[in-house]
């Protein structure tokens, strides 16, 4: 079943989460303790995070400097796959523009399809300048360019504009939705726009970028159903684990922390207290949306499973 299939056939609230792939020479059980502590929760499907390689200046003998690629983590192809193979659910690699080709992104689904993993989150991914050098054309610039890729293989037609017998599972994909609106968007009637398009094209679901004031994304997904947009908009829920997050993450993803989450924070001593209070928030935020009929919980789990934890097993 898709994604789509199994958080509308779910006889409760939907769980999910996201994974991190394991640093380069660290081994998969690191993911699979993750997964292991969060199974109970029944999830839907589990998320595999991409991160693009990067550029370190090595220094030569001579004193001189060589540019190297380095990927600090493992492709989501892989432990897609593995995830798939041993829990036999769902995985969802995420799939982004930065830092990864037209061509490694034709690559990817290649490989994707011939694993059986046909379930994309689509995203632009982290927007940072090219290395000079590097031709801006071989990147997409935005996740709907990324769209049209993936349609058009679905279709059967490759990014050459050659044609090939297409997938006979074609995949299927959901996309980001920013409750606070996109850094990068003029105005919340442009990201509303943006998500318009990425549903007509073929965006199953909506995942929305982290939030802490649940009144901002129920007003989200009025304005997006008064638009005419009927696609599952999943909330996308970041436990709070460290105190200086009260000024890293408004700064980082651009997400307002409520001022009564806020002064709680401000009271802390340590992050143990922090954690603590990110717990509580965290559980009353989602105690809040079930009761709102939301469809499913997606969890942002980075640095943060214990406390996912924690607040599943009081809210499921």
């Amino acid at each position: 079943m898709r994604v789509t299939e199994l958080i509308e056939s779910s006889k409760k609230t939907a769980f999910s989460f996201e994974i991190l792939p394991p640093l380069k020479g660290n081994s998969i059980q690191k993911v699979y303790k993750v997964i292991d502590k969060l199974w109970e929760f029944d999830p839907k499907y589990i998320n595999i995070t991409s991160h693009h390689s990067e550029f370190i200046y090595k220094t030569l003998p001579d004193g001189s400097y060589q540019k190297v690629n380095v990927r600090k983590h493992p492709g989501s192809v892989a432990i897609a796959s593995a995830i798939q193979h041993k829990y036999g659910i769902p995985a969802v690699p995420h799939i982004i523009c930065k830092g990864f080709t037209k061509e490694e992104t034709e690559y990817a689904l290649i490989d994707l399809n011939f694993l059986g993993v046909h379930d994309l989150l689509l995203l632009r991914g982290d927007v940072k300048m090219l290395e000079l050098g590097i031709d801006p054309n071989a990147y997409h610039s935005y996740a709907t360019e990324l769209q049209e890729q993936v349609n058009n293989f679905n279709k059967g037609i490759a990014l050459d504009g050659s044609t090939f017998e297409a997938n006979e599972t074609p995949f299927s994909y959901g996309m980001a939705c920013y409750p606070e609106k996109h850094e990068e968007a003029p105005n919340l009637e442009s990201d509303i726009f943006y998500a318009k398009e990425k549903v007509k094209n073929g965006a199953g679901y909506l995942v929305t970028q982290m939030f802490f004031d649940n009144q901002k994304y129920f007003a989200f997904v009025d304005r997006l159903r008064a638009e005419g947009i009927t696609v599952p908009i999943i909330p996308g829920i970041k436990p709070v684990v460290f105190k200086n997050q009260l000024t890293v993450l408004p700064r980082i993803f651009r997400s307002d922390i409520p001022e009564a989450f806020a002064c709680e924070l401000r009271k802390c001593k340590d992050d143990t207290q922090a954690k603590e209070v990110g717990i509580e928030w965290s559980i009353q935020q989602c105690k809040e949306l079930i009761g709102h009929g939301v469809p499913s919980l997606h969890f942002y789990t980075l640095m943060a499973s214990d406390s996912v934890h924690r607040i599943a097993r009081e809210i499921y």
